[in-house]
């Protein structure tokens, strides 16, 4: 699809080859492995891997999701697209990431596509922007640069956080506990003194963690899907083996915290190529005043590390870092577990139909209002409130 000739291709092979592949390139995610494109399939989503060859394997990878949409007054069904953390590949590599780029474009132009999203995790800088700590990268500037030369827009439905909080899981134990902040390390033996202990959740406590999932949405007003869904996540991710992960597995580890053996608070973490993964969180009103989360999150450090896991990501950032953003309460918290700021490029949207993409924009937003108000009324009902 490129003047170089240089063309991305179906792929044809197995899912372990898949995540193998995808593992060899730079920063590899766990939202582009084959388990979670299968997740999205049985929720709307048709998914479309491809790859870009190189003399033994791939220079670049991407795990399309496909959407196809109703468009009242169309006889041709319309679509979305969209490469949830990707595509994969050097961004710095001006000839590679061109190439690329010309080729997604002209695959969303012939597939009669809206836009294209992608979020690729392209690094700004490391730190909080301002503070003493802050260093920015200029190749993610470069990138961003690039993209809106070539007619990319930023995208206002940032479906993933843009910004995240990583913790170094390199050091040892005792330099980890050293480096939280004071607060976050009492609270931690806090909880350890009260009785608060942390196992691994079974298939029997996924009605439990979604009950517990959706009394935290409404107490904090965000938005989570039914309880299919995260069954069917958790079902999809479940540990392959007792023997720890390969490096090329993706599994997820739910872990249940209990008071008395009541079930207070829980986390589920995944875990890919060295990397782990918050992705839900939950909590009781029950017991809060013995710190359970604090307890739940240095487990799941203690229990990555052990599985060879270098950086635990935390999953969610500010995207204006001052005390007016919603996520500035729990960003302090999890700043106090010893973890650095990561900020990216975000989501941005290839217009391939600059006319619907605008009318799409348009009524976006009056749609998600109609969606949140429902989900929110559906999580009510789920647990009898």
């Amino acid at each position: 699809m490129s003047d170089s000739g240089f063309s991305m291709q179906a792929y044809n092979g197995s899912p372990h080859e898949w995540n193998r592949l995808i593992a060899g390139l730079p920063g590899p995610h766990l939202l582009q492995t084959w388990e979670w494109s299968q997740v999205k399939a049985k929720y709307g989503w048709q998914a479309l891997p491809f790859v870009w060859p190189a003399s033994a394997g791939a220079r670049a990878a991407a795990m399309v999701l496909k959407r196809t949409l109703p468009v009242a007054g169309f006889a041709r069904r319309m679509a979305v697209f969209y490469i949830p953390k990707g595509p994969l590949l050097d961004w710095s590599e001006a000839d590679l990431r061109r190439d690329v780029l010309d080729d997604l474009q002209a695959f969303a132009r012939s597939q009669g596509a809206i836009f294209l999203k992608i979020d690729p995790d392209v690094v700004l800088g490391t730190g909080v922007p301002g503070g003493t700590q802050a260093v920015e990268e200029p190749g993610g500037e470069e990138v961003r640069s690039d993209l809106a030369c070539r007619g990319w827009l930023f995208s206002q439905d940032q479906v993933q956080f843009r910004n995240t909080v990583l913790v170094d899981l390199r050091p040892s134990e005792d330099e980890m506990l050293e480096r939280m902040k004071q607060k976050a390390r009492y609270n931690v033996r806090l909880a350890a003194r009260k009785g608060v202990t942390v196992r691994p959740a079974t298939s029997a406590d996924l009605p439990t963690l979604y009950h517990m999932y959706a009394e935290t949405s409404v107490r904090d007003g965000f938005i989570i899907r039914e309880e299919g869904y995260y069954k069917t996540v958790w079902r999809t991710f479940a540990q392959p083996s007792s023997t720890g992960p390969a490096v090329d597995v993706p599994f997820s580890e739910p872990l249940v915290a209990e008071v008395d053996g009541q079930p207070v608070a829980a986390v589920s973490v995944f875990y890919f190529t060295g990397m782990a993964y918050y992705l839900f969180g939950m909590s009781r009103d029950a017991h809060r005043e013995k710190m359970p989360n604090a307890l739940l999150q240095w487990e799941a450090m203690r229990r990555a590390k052990a599985y060879g896991c270098r950086s635990y990501n935390l999953w969610g950032a500010p995207d204006e870092f001052n005390a007016a953003d919603g996520l500035w309460g729990v960003f302090r918290f999890k700043e106090g577990l010893g973890g650095y700021v990561l900020r990216t490029i975000g989501a941005w949207d290839f217009p391939a139909s600059p006319m619907l993409y605008k009318l799409y924009t348009q009524v976006l937003p009056r749609l998600l209002d109609v969606m949140r108000w429902r989900g929110r009324r559906h999580t009510r009902q789920s647990i009898g409130i």
